[in-house]
């Protein structure tokens, strides 16, 4: 009886070793199956995959690198040529300018030669504010670090003064809000 129960343990090790045997084995039959294409229940060709991917990126990254080259090209052509427009509004000032050198040889009153030059910085300042170009007029304004440069302190000529621009030795300039030369001025103490 004891060898009856020592054969059916072994019956039942034999069994169980056999399950897991066949459980493997329909492990790699599964895992092999996964490898099938679902859509056409043929085999994927992993190497295939693999290049056409690397195909894709290689397009991919060409094509970004070429966007990146033209964009760089674009910007440089952009400010190369962001000039022009502001050149070609001032040319009729210059053109003015090379009028009244002319006329200004055989002039011999000193009256004309004024106005003429009043005309054209006028002229000139008109063109410069049509473009976006802002002069600062800080007389009497209280000292602002952001938009002025002191060149000097003296003593205020009045109490009000104090601690604002006496004089503007040299205009400063905005171009829309930035400013693109500080003004130097002197401030009263």
């Amino acid at each position: 009886m004891e060898q009856n129960e020592h054969e059916h343990m072994n019956q039942e090790e034999n069994q169980s070793t056999s399950d897991q045997e066949q459980n493997s084995a329909g492990q790699e039959n599964t895992t092999e199956q996964e490898i099938v294409n679902k859509e056409t229940a043929e085999p994927v060709n992993f190497e295939a995959k693999i290049a056409e991917l690397n195909d894709k990126y290689l397009r991919l990254y060409s094509e970004f690198d070429n966007y990146r080259k033209r964009m760089i090209k674009e910007k440089a052509d952009i400010i190369r040529s962001a000039g022009e427009d502001v050149f070609k509004a001032f040319i009729p000032t210059i053109d003015d300018f090379e009028r009244a050198i002319k006329a200004n040889e055989s002039v011999e009153e000193v009256e004309p030669i004024k106005e003429g030059m009043k005309l054209i910085y006028n002229k000139l300042m008109s063109t410069a504010k049509s473009k976006g170009l802002e002069q600062m007029n800080l007389a009497g304004q209280p000292f602002d670090a952001d938009t002025m440069e002191a060149i000097a302190h003296i003593p205020a000529p009045s109490d009000d003064l104090k601690g604002k621009v006496v004089d503007d030795v040299e205009k400063g300039y905005k171009l829309g809000e930035k400013v693109i030369r500080f003004a130097k001025v002197v401030v009263g103490n």
